[in-house]
C-alpha cells in the first residue's frame, strides 16, 4: 500500500504569511476577518468601507475554505496526493494557496506551467496531463523541466520521443462501463483496453518509460462505484507491462471529477477499497488524483451589482454587470443550482439582508446585448433597487476559467478579494 500523505501544521502558517500584508505574492486585495465572520459578512464590509473605489463584479476567495477542503482530502484520501487540475481556476492567489498547503498540479498547457512555477514550485511537481499536445509545447516543457505527461496513442509517443526522450509516460486509457457522468471525457481521451499492448511495445521500442496509468471516470454526476471498475481495470494494464517484460509501473492516477460534497465521502471508500484490494501488495505504488472542482468550487463567492430594472404587472425584470459570457457562464447548464442571496441598499444607506415575505417572479439579464445572457428566470426574489446587490455562491468551478470578454465586458476575474482569517 501507498505511504499516508501527512499535512503539516507549517504549511498553514506558511498560508497565512503569504497572504500577509508584507507577503502578497498578487495583484488582488487582501483582508482579514475573524474566524466566526462568514463570506457574506466580508462582502457587506466590503461593499460598506469601499464605496467610492468598489469595481463591480467581483468575487471572493476564502481561503479558510481551501484549508477545510485540503484537511477533508488528506483525512479521506490519505494515500491519494493531490494534483491540482489548473483548467478549473487558474486564480494565481487560489494556486498559490494550494501550493502552500501542498498540493502539486495537474497543467495542459504552458501557459498553466508558466502560472505554477512562478510561484516557485518546483517542477516535479507538475503532470502534464494532456494526452495530445503540440511539438512546441513538448519543447516547452523540456525548457522548464517537466518530465512526466500523459499519452494515449502511437502518434503521441511518435512526438515525446523526438522532442523529450527523458520524459516519463502515463498512459491514459478508457474506462470499460459508462460511469453516469455528464461531462464524459472518455469520449475524448483514454485507450481501449485491447489497444494497451501496441502502446506499450510503441513506447518501449522508442527507449520511454511508462511509469503509470491514469484514468478519469467523468465529471458532475459519476457513479462513485466506477472507480473500482476503473481501478480494477488500471492493474489490469500494470500486469500487461509486466508480461511484457517492461519496468514496474508505480503511478496510479486517478483522475478527477470529484465535488466537495456528500459523494466525495463515498467516492473515497470506494477508492480507498479498491486500491486495497487490487494493489495490496505494491508497496511502493503513487496514487494521484486530480481535482479541480473539489478544490474551487465552493472557495468562491460572487457579488454582482444591479444595474437595470424594468417592472411589468407581477414581473421583475434585473440587469446585472456580469452574465453567462461572464463568471455565471455555468447557470447555462441545467445541472447548476444557483446559490442566489441580495444585499438591498436603501435610502439611508444600510445594507439590509433581512428576510421580506413578498417576492415577485423575477429574471435576470446580464450585460451584454445578447438575449441568452439569462441567469434566471421566475426566481422569487424581493423587490429591488438599482446598485442593490445579488451574491452567487460556489462560483469557483469552470467560471472565470471559461468567461470571456464578449461585447466588452469582463468578468469579475479581475476583482478578487481574498480574505482569510487573523
Amino acid at each position: 500500500m501507498p505511504t499516508t500523505l501527512v499535512a503539516e501544521e507549517s504549511q498553514i502558517t506558511n498560508l497565512n504569511l503569504m497572504f500577509g500584508a508584507s507577503g502578497v505574492k498578487c495583484n488582488e486585495l487582501v483582508t482579514t476577518l475573524s474566524s466566526e465572520a462568514t463570506t457574506f459578512d466580508i462582502i457587506q464590509s466590503i461593499i460598506k468601507t469601499k464605496t467610492t473605489e468598489i469595481h463591480s463584479p467581483f468575487s471572493v476567495l476564502d481561503l479558510r475554505v481551501v484549508i477545510d477542503l485540503m484537511n477533508k482530502w488528506k483525512t479521506n484520501l490519505p494515500f491519494v496526493k493531490p494534483f491540482y487540475a489548473v483548467k478549473c481556476n487558474p486564480n494565481i492567489s487560489f494556486l498559490g494557496a494550494l501550493a502552500s498547503l501542498g498540493s502539486n498540479f495537474d497543467c495542459a498547457s504552458p501557459t498553466e506551467i508558466e502560472s505554477v512555477l512562478s510561484l516557485g514550485v518546483s517542477p516535479d511537481r507538475i503532470i502534464y496531463a494532456n494526452p495530445c499536445k503540440s511539438e512546441a509545447h513538448i519543447k516547452y516543457a523540456v525548457s522548464v523541466g517537466v518530465n512526466i505527461t500523459t499519452f494515449d496513442s502511437v502518434g503521441e509517443v511518435e512526438k515525446i520521443k523526438k522532442w523529450h526522450p527523458k520524459c516519463e509516460l502515463i498512459l491514459r486509457i478508457k474506462p470499460k462501463e459508462e460511469t453516469g457522468a455528464r461531462f464524459r471525457l472518455g469520449l475524448k481521451y483514454g485507450a481501449f483496453l485491447n489497444e494497451v499492448p501496441e502502446l506499450l511495445k510503441a513506447a518501449d521500442m522508442a527507449g520511454l518509460k511508462v511509469t503509470g496509468v491514469a484514468f478519469h471516470i467523468g465529471s458532475m454526476g459519476a457513479n462513485t462505484q466506477a472507480y473500482r471498475g476503473a481501478i480494477l481495470l488500471a492493474k489490469t494494464v500494470f500486469e500487461t507491462a509486466s508480461r511484457l517484460g517492461m519496468p514496474k509501473m508505480k503511478i496510479l492516477d486517478i483522475g478527477g471529477g470529484f465535488s466537495s460534497g456528500s459523494k466525495f465521502d463515498e467516492a473515497s471508500l470506494n477508492i480507498n477499497d479498491a486500491i486495497k484490494s487490487y494493489f495490496e501488495n505494491e508497496d511502493d505504488l503513487i496514487v494521484i488524483g486530480e481535482p479541480g472542482t473539489y478544490f474551487a468550487e465552493t472557495t468562491f463567492t460572487l457579488a454582482t451589482k444591479v444595474i437595470g430594472k424594468r417592472v411589468r404587472d407581477e414581473l421583475r425584470e434585473y440587469w446585472i454587470d456580469d452574465g453567462i459570457y461572464g463568471t455565471l457562464c455555468r447557470t447555462v447548464y441545467d445541472y447548476f443550482i444557483v446559490m442566489c442571496s441580495i444585499l438591498r441598499f436603501d435610502s439611508k444607506h444600510k445594507y439590509d439582508t433581512s428576510e421580506h415575505t413578498k417576492t415577485y417572479p423575477s429574471t435576470v439579464f446580464g450585460p451584454t446585448c445578447d438575449s441568452t445572457d439569462t441567469i434566471l428566470k421566475e426566481y422569487p426574489l424581493p423587490e429591488l433597487e438599482m446598485n442593490d446587490w445579488l451574491v452567487f455562491s460556489n462560483m469557483g468551478a469552470y467560471t472565470t476559467a471559461c468567461s470571456t470578454n464578449f461585447n466588452g465586458f469582463s468578468s469579475s476575474a479581475k476583482n478578487i478579494y481574498v480574505s482569510y482569517s487573523s
